[in-house]
C-alpha cells in the first residue's frame, strides 16, 4: 500500500541519499521548515555539514525535472516533494503551544494525516524521524512515527563479537592439539576469517581448546602468541589474549577492539604497538589519535600551541602511556616521547590528505566517528601500514551517532568476512572490581 512519509531534518542529515533512495515507491514530504534547518547546517566543517551540502545539491538537481513544491517523480517510482502547504499551527497549538521547528514538522504531518482521513481512499501518513522525543510528541496527535533505521549497521544486540564457542567431541580437541589444528569441515559450523573458535567437550569436561580460523589453509589453528608479556602486559582472559594475537599479527593490517571500559582495549594495543615498533623495528612509526569529542560540555578553546591544546584530548593514551613506561615523575612521559621520536600524538582533524605508510596507527574512542570519518581513516593507511581502531559502541558522546550508526560498529561489520582484518570484543574488565562493577551496573 503505498504511504506518506513526512521527513524530520535529521534523516537527510543522517544519510543525504535516503529520501531519494530509501522509501521506494511512496511518496516522500520534505516540509518547507527542513530546508531552513538544512541551510543552518551547511557550513558545518563536520558530517552534518558535508551531508546537508550533498543533500541540497541534489535536491538543486531535482529542479531540472520540475517543480518541487509540486513533486518530481524519483527513479523508484515514488514522489518527492517540498511540502509548502498544511503549515497551519492550529491543530498542534493545543497540545504543543511553542512554534518551534519541531513542532511546525509536526504540524504539516498531521495536517496532511487529517486530510487523507477524509479522502476515500486514504493513505498512511508516516512521520520519520530520528528524534525519540518528536516521536512521542507524534503519537501524541495521533501520527504514527518510525525511526530512521536505513543508517543501522546492525541490531545492537548482533554486533560481531569475533570469537565463538563450541561444544564438540572430545576427540576433535584432541586432534587439534596432537595435528597442532583441526579442519573447518569437521567443525561443521560457519566461520569468518581470523575468528577465534573456543572449542569445549560436549560432554561437559573441562577439556578445551582454543584457536584461530585459517580461512586460506580451511583450518582452525592453535595462537601463535605464547603467555609471555608484552611490554609488561600480560593477558589475563581468553579475549585479551585473542586481541594480542590479532595485535602481534603482521599479516592482519586491520584490526578493531571493542568493550566496556577497563577491559584493557588501550593498554594492549598500546604494549603490542610498542613492542612492534620499538623493540621490532617492524613499524617506522606509532601514530596515536582520537576524535576530539567532548563528554558533556564542551570547555572551549585552550591556550598554547597545538601539543599543548590537545594534551587535554589525549591524556587518557598518556596515562597509558606512563603506566607502560613505568615513569615516576610528572612530566617523565614527554622527556621519553621527545627522546624517542617514534610515537606521534595526534588529533584526526589534521589526518585527511595524508597517505601514512609503515606506520602502526592506533586510533582510540573510534566509536564517536561516522561511517565518512572512518572511512577517511583507514582509507590514509599506506603500504606496510597496521590501523587498530578502539573503542565501546555504548559510550557515544556524538549528538549524532548510536551504537548501531557509528563508524565502529560499521567497520566491525563491514569487514568481518575480510581475511586481512580481524575483530574481538572483550568481555570482562581488568583495570579494577570498582571499575568492573561501575561498567557493568551504572
Amino acid at each position: 500500500m503505498k504511504k506518506i512519509y513526512v521527513l524530520d531534518t535529521n534523516v537527510p542529515l543522517a544519510d543525504p541519499l535516503a529520501p531519494f533512495q530509501a522509501f521506494a515507491d511512496n511518496d516522500v514530504i520534505i516540509p518547507a521548515i527542513v530546508l531552513e534547518e538544512i541551510d543552518a547546517k551547511k557550513r558545518s566543517d563536520d558530517d552534518l555539514g558535508r551531508n546537508a551540502r550533498r543533500f541540497s545539491r541534489m535536491l538543486d538537481a531535482l529542479r531540472e525535472e520540475g517543480k518541487l513544491h509540486e513533486g518530481i517523480r524519483t527513479a523508484a517510482g515514488g514522489t518527492i516533494k517540498i511540502e509548502m502547504n498544511h503549515r497551519s499551527f492550529s491543530n498542534v497549538q493545543e497540545a504543543f503551544g511553542e512554534y518551534t521547528n519541531d513542532n511546525r514538522i509536526l504540524a504539516v504531518a498531521l495536517n496532511l494525516h487529517m486530510e487523507q482521513k477524509e479522502e476515500i481512499n486514504p493513505l498512511p501518513v508516516i512521520l520519520v524521524s530520528k528524534d525519540v522525543l518528536v516521536r512521542i510528541k507524534a503519537d501524541v496527535l495521533g501520527i504514527v512515527a518510525q525511526d530512521f533505521e536505513n543508517d543501522r549497521v546492525v541490531a545492537s544486540d548482533d554486533i560481531y563479537q569475533g570469537y565463538n564457542e563450541l561444544k564438540i567431541h572430545p576427540g576433535i580437541i584432541d586432534a587439534f592439539y596432537n595435528n597442532r589444528g583441526v579442519s573447518l569441515s569437521e567443525l561443521n559450523h560457519q566461520v569468518n576469517p581470523n575468528e577465534f573458535i573456543i572449542l569445549k567437550d560436549e560432554f561437559g569436561t573441562t577439556k578445551s581448546a582454543l584457536g584461530k580460523v585459517d580461512i586460506n589453509k580451511k583450518m582452525l589453528i592453535p595462537l601463535f602468541t605464547n603467555d609471555q608479556p608484552v611490554w609488561g602486559i600480560s593477558a589475563k582472559n581468553a579475549q585479551q589474549r585473542m586481541a594480542l594475537e590479532l595485535l602481534l599479527n603482521d599479516e592482519i593490517p586491520l584490526v578493531t577492539l571493542i568493550g566496556k571500559a577497563g577491559t584493557g582495549k588501550t593498554l594492549l594495543t598500546l604494549a603490542a604497538a610498542l613492542s612492534k615498533v620499538e623493540d621490532e623495528h617492524k613499524y617506522k612509526k606509532l601514530l596515536i589519535g582520537r576524535p576530539v569529542i567532548p563528554m558533556g560540555k564542551d570547555i572551549g578553546y585552550l591556550p598554547g600551541e597545538k601539543d599543548e591544546k590537545l594534551r587535554p584530548w589525549m591524556q587518557p593514551i598518556y596515562d597509558n602511556l606512563e603506566y607502560l613506561f613505568d615513569t615516576k615523575k610528572p612530566g617523565d612521559i614527554e622527556k621519553i616521547l621527545m627522546g624517542m621520536g617514534g610515537i606521534q600524538v595526534e588529533a584526526l582533524t589534521y589526518i585527511r590528505g595524508r597517505s601514512i605508510p609503515g606506520q602502526f596507527i592506533v586510533i582510540d574512542e573510534a566509536q564517536n566517528l561516522s561511517k565518512h570519518e572512518v572511512k577517511t581513516i583507514v582509507s590514509r593507511a599506506g603500504e606496510g601500514s597496521k590501523v587498530v581502531l578502539i573503542g565501546d559502541p555504548e559510550q557515544i558522546d556524538h549528538p549524532y551517532l548510536d551504537s548501531t550508526t557509528n563508524g565502529l560498529t560499521y567497520i566491525v561489520e563491514r569487514f568481518k568476512n575480510q581475511d586481512i582484518s580481524g575483530h574481538v570484543k572483550l568481555l570482562k574488565g581488568e583495570r579494577s572490581n570498582l571499575a568492573q562493577l561501575a561498567a557493568d551496573l551504572l
